[in-house]
């Protein structure tokens, strides 16, 4: 149970790296969207981190 919930967490992790990237790529990123993203991004990592 513990390793699936690990897996989705590095698999949310993961995805948020991308649209970070993704918003960062475009024309005009919006900074807001980009801080949002960020800050789940890093509550994931303090999750896995305390696992």
């Amino acid at each position: 149970m513990e390793q699936s919930h690990v897996s989705a967490l590095q698999f949310k992790h993961a995805g948020l790296e991308r649209q970070i990237a993704e918003e960062l790529s475009r024309p005009m990123p919006d900074l807001a969207t980009i801080q949002l993203l960020k800050k789940r991004k890093l509550r994931i990592k303090e999750e896995l981190e305390h696992i």
